[in-house]
Order: structure tokens, then sequence, then C-alpha cells
């Protein structure tokens, strides 16, 4: 009996904070189970009982949320709140997911080192765990969160704007983080190919060869050097010269990868709200120009269910087939769900110490906590599709993402304890 009043008086007792231990468990479990019902009603939708949110369907869908509504939220949220001075005090972020993915990247190492994975999954296992999700399931949670008039931020929509800004005025870097470290990490191994049990050399001869002719079609001796008009001649060959030269830049730094509509919309919406004459054109709300940013605010708040429907819809096929094993597949969702996380609570007190954070912003703490504590990027998934481990980083995301929705609900509450 003694032993049950204590338990109840730990638990409904306010601390510091004004929050009773239950509350705080209340606070930061309820987000989770949004997200979690929100992707289970994609789950069913995409079942063959239901079947109306098929491959194609949730293909689309992704699309959809990608190319549209995710821009859209992005820039009517970070536009409104960004000016140049929060620009420059808001110049952590972007560090902090670069910290992310090398403290990430170094526990993928370790991890990768003691649990020797199959043969060439070794630079995969260390991006499946250095590499977070850094934007959609951030937004997402935050939404949830905001939603929610007795979270701990206070007002609902202040809250929602400031954690959507922090989480967007990052996303370009990890853009960049993963078309160019993730991209080279994830290259084929020397066989061409990642299927290295099933005959490399008739899959890597054609590559070889196939490469081989088109070096030779783009070699200078099928590039015609004279002409009857020598002039005209130098003239078109400098302007190869150059052209060719544009192209390698373009490819060799994957411009066309990173320049994606979210970034693309982060880099409009700073650009406008660090310019105090455009932003009162655009994103004041007498402004002439807001109904473009009302439009863009209403579809963007769509993006929040259909993502969650696409992301629940994509588990229905299960892990599928992989070969990395038991073993590797289990220390990847430690590594990335228990291991890092703690890091990063390390990295972000010590910023907070040194004076490197704005001073009494609980939410901008929150949201830097948040890019060390999420599942695996579905964005990384994406390249390791495109470098032909697709199958693996499939299962390895289904799995990751089962465990985060108790992970991070553990999480949330050790920081919103330390937070509040």
């Amino acid at each position: 009996m003694e032993a049950h009043r204590f338990l109840l008086e730990v638990l409904t007792e306010p601390r510091s904070g004004g929050e009773s231990l239950l509350g705080t468990i209340r606070i930061a479990v309820l987000p989770i189970a949004k997200v979690f019902t929100m992707c289970f009603m994609g789950f069913l939708m995409a079942s063959k009982y239901v079947n109306i949110l098929p491959a194609n369907g949730r293909k689309l869908l992704n699309g959809l949320v990608f190319s549209l509504l995710l821009p859209c939220l992005i820039f009517s949220q970070l536009g409104e709140a960004i000016t140049f001075q929060k620009m420059l005090e808001w110049w952590f972020i972007p560090f902090n997911i670069i910290l992310t993915t090398i403290a990430g990247s170094i526990i993928g190492l370790v991890v990768a080192w003691i649990v020797k994975p199959p043969y060439p999954y070794f630079k995969f296992t260390i991006v499946q765990i250095g590499i977070g999700n850094i934007g959609n399931v951030p937004l997402v949670l935050i939404a949830a969160l905001c939603r929610d008039k007795s979270n701990p931020f206070g007002d609902s929509e202040k809250c929602s704007q400031d954690g959507n800004a922090y989480i967007s005025f990052g996303q370009w870097v990890g853009a960049i983080v993963l078309y160019t470290y993730v991209f080279h990490m994830l290259a084929p191994p020397p066989e061409g190919t990642f299927d290295v049990e099933e005959g490399n050399c008739h899959i890597k001869n054609p590559s070889k060869s196939s490469s081989q002719s088109q070096l030779k079609a783009n070699s200078p001796e099928q590039v015609p050097l004279l002409n009857e008009e020598a002039a005209s001649a130098d003239t078109a060959l400098n302007k190869n010269k150059i052209r060719s030269f544009l192209k390698l830049v373009y490819d060799k730094l994957k411009l066309k990868q990173i320049l994606q509509p979210p970034i693309i919309a982060s880099v409009i919406a700073i650009f406008i709200g660090c310019v105090p004459f455009l932003k009162r054109l655009i994103f004041t709300s007498d402004a002439p120009l807001y109904f473009f940013t009302d439009s863009c605010m209403i579809l963007g708040e769509a993006m929040i269910p259909c993502i969650l429907l696409a992301l629940g819809g994509n588990l229905v096929d299960g892990p599928g087939s992989s070969k990395l094993g038991f073993r590797t597949t289990a220390a990847i969702i430690f590594g990335r769900l228990v291991l890092v996380p703690p890091t990063g609570l390390g990295i972000v007190t010590l910023a907070d110490k040194l004076g490197l954070l704005p001073a009494g912003d609980k939410m901008f703490k929150f949201v830097l906590l948040l890019q060390y504590t999420m599942p695996t990027s579905v964005l990384a998934g994406a390249v390791a599709n495109l470098r032909g481990c697709g199958r693996e980083a499939a299962a390895v995301l289904f799995w990751v993402h089962i465990f985060a929705i108790l992970s991070m609900a553990g999480w949330i509450i050790l920081y919103f304890s330390i937070l509040f």
C-alpha cells in the first residue's frame, strides 16, 4: 500500500517544469501515438484487404509530397519566421547536421568493426547508422506535438512555426550530405554490383564494355577537330569545351540531385525572408502577394497526413529479402536508435554550456536533439536504391521505423525532463 502511494505521488507530483512525470510521459507519447495511428491507416489502405493505396498510388503520393506539398510547407513556414538576424543566430542548426553525420558515422564505423557485416555492406552499415531523417519525421512530430494545447512550448501556432522553421533551415545541408557523402559511400564494390554471389563476370563485363564504348564515343578521337572553315571550327570547339566543362562540374557536384524542390524552396524562403522589402511584399498578412503564401500554407498542411499514409503503406510489403542477416540489422537498429541519441545529447549540452545556442529557446534545443533521435533517412534509402542496394535499405528502413516508435517516445520523455 505504501509503495502504491509513493509511486502515485512520484507520477502525479509537479516538478520544476510544472508538469508531473505522468503529464510529461503523456505529452511525449501522444505525438508518437498520432504518428503511429496515421501510419497504420496508410498500412491498412495499402493492404490486400483494402488495396486502395497500391504501389503505384504510393509512388504518386510520394512524388506529390516531395515535389509540391513539402516545398510549400517549407516556403510558408521558413519564409515567415526567418530574418537576416535570425539566420545568424541559427547558424548552429546546419552545423549540427554535419556534427550528426560525423558522430553517427563514427558510431557506425565502430559498430561495423564489431559486427563485421557481410561483404560488401560495411560502408552501407555506416551510412544506415550515420544518416538520420532530419526533415519529414521531425516535421510530423512537431506538428503532432504543437497541435496539443497543453504542449510545454506554449502557443500552438508559434510552437509550430518556430519548430518547422528550425527544421526547414537545415534541410539544404542535409541534401548536400546525402548526395555527396552518402552517394560516395554507397558506391558499388569493385565487382560492379552488390549481388556479388550472382556471377559477377556476366554483370561486370557488359557494364565495362558499355562504359568503354561510351568513353570512346565521347573521346577526342570522335570529335571532329578540323573543318573546312577553320575559324568557325575553333569557335565551335571552344564552345564544346566550355559546355563539356560545365556538364562535368554539374555531374561531379551532383547538382541535379542536390537542387531538389524542398531545397529550392528553402533557398527562396531564406532569400525572401532576409530581404525586408520582399518579405513585406509576400509574407505579411496584408501584403499584396500574401494570397500566394496562404495558398502554400493550405497545401503544406496536407503534407503531414499524406507522407504518413505513404510511409505506412510502404511498410505493407514487410522487410523483404535481405542479405544483411539478423545480426547486422539488429546492430544498425541499436546503433541508430540507442547509441546516437546520447551522443547528440552530450554535443547539444556542451554547445549550450559554451553559449553557442540562443539563450532560453527550448524549441531550438529540442529540434537539435531530434536530429540525433530520428530513424534512418528515407532519402538515404532512395540513394541506396540508385546504387543497387535498395532491397537491403528497404529492410533496414522497415525495422528501424518499427522500433523508432518506442525509442523516440523514450528519448522525448528524457528531453522534456531535461528542458523543462
